[in-house]
């Protein structure tokens, strides 16, 4: 299936891949644009660096995008960059967004966190947990671009760990999303209800890509996150999490189906489609679970030597920056009877060649110890 009857290999950045992606790298993609693009300069991080704006279209409806509030959350930034190269190509449907819409994206809101691959600001501050105290001057910039604009709906763009699945289901939330929270009872706002329509639709495109590996991220209220706060401003926000494709830890193919629901939530918008798509099927999306080990080990008794009792080992990446490239660093984080887990790669020490394979691999072979 090609969505939009797209190929999408027409649109992708290719210059800007795999997770460490930073400011440098959206300069150089603006620079190498600028002769078709409108960006501005909106604001300086803790470290003086720049924080940019592009803005797209013409129209009436006005949507706001950010991404990499936290910096190590690199994914949508990689999907915005292409939505960008798909908006400024020939298209009925870009034409269609264009003259519709005005589409502002800030594709770095944290460029003190990215350039050092961490959720954090350079204060140590969660931004995504500073929406009413704005202590940080990130999260001033984000506000005073959203009271300058004043849009209409709100792409709020994030990443999500490996550990995430869908439902109690041995599948992957390659992608979730939220309808945030206005209120502590989570009740249903006119605007919360445009959100979850909004999801609804892109979620009808992004099952046929992925069936099954899509998520409903956990509705909790604080006031202090940001698409909780503008939600509680009235204006429909939608958070995206980027998570994990099978043996995709780079994200790129994550980052096309981003992309993807992304182009059709603003399709949903620019052709006003949103009453098509019923709100109630937004609670047919199942619930995050957290299931997933990056490596589960069954048996693993049978791999040490001084275990006798059955025993299973969960294992995580920790994702390191060393130079410009992030590693997978492996170290235990649970031990035991694993049986209600799954594993985005699995080996079962009964099994002789996975007990062979797993010896083989010195990585994980060292933090077993």
């Amino acid at each position: 299936m090609h969505p939009f009857n797209l190929d999408y290999s027409t649109v992708k950045e290719n210059t800007v891949v795999d997770r460490y992606v930073t400011i440098d790298a959206i300069d150089k993609f603006l620079f190498d644009h600028s002769h078709n693009l409108h960006f501005e300069v909106i604001g300086l991080s803790v470290q003086q660096k720049k924080i940019k704006m592009v803005t797209l279209g013409y129209g009436p409806k006005k949507i706001l995008m950010w991404s990499q509030m936290h910096g190590n959350e690199s994914t949508t930034t990689k999907a915005v960059l292409d939505l960008i190269n798909y908006l400024s190509l020939p298209s009925v449907l870009a034409d269609t967004i264009l003259q519709e819409c005005t589409v502002q994206i800030i594709p770095i809101l944290n460029p003190d966190g990215a350039a050092a691959y961490t959720r954090i600001n350079a204060n140590e501050i969660d931004l995504n947990r500073d929406a009413h105290d704005r202590s940080q001057p990130e999260s001033k910039v984000l506000r005073a671009i959203y009271d300058a604009f004043q849009p209409d709906f709100c792409f709020n763009l994030h990443d999500q760990r490996t550990i995430f699945n869908v439902g109690q289901e041995n599948k992957p939330a390659t992608i979730s999303f939220l309808s945030p929270a206005h209120d502590q009872e989570r009740s249903i706002s006119k605007t919360r209800g445009v959100s979850m329509q909004l999801i609804v639709a892109m979620n009808s495109l992004i099952q046929q890509l992925i069936p099954g590996q899509v998520g409903r991220y956990d509705d909790s209220f604080n006031h202090n996150c940001v698409g909780d706060a503008f939600q509680m401003l009235n204006t429909p926000t939608i958070l995206f999490e980027a998570g994990h494709f099978p043996g995709d830890y780079s994200r790129e193919k994550t980052r096309e189906y981003i992309f993807y629901a992304m182009l059709k939530g603003l399709e949903t918008i620019a052709r006003a489609e949103i009453p098509l798509y019923p709100q109630d099927h937004y609670f047919e999306i199942p619930e995050n679970g957290k299931l997933y080990f990056d490596v589960l080990i069954k048996n693993a008794h049978l791999l040490l030597a001084s275990q006798t009792k059955r025993m299973d080992i969960g294992v995580l990446y920790k994702e390191v920056l060393e130079s410009t490239a992030i590693k997978f660093q492996p170290f235990v984080e649970k031990t035991g009877d694993l049986h209600q887990f799954y594993g985005h790669k699995t080996y079962d020490c009964l099994d002789e060649n996975d007990l062979k394979s797993i010896k083989l691999n010195k990585k994980v072979m060292d933090c077993l110890g």
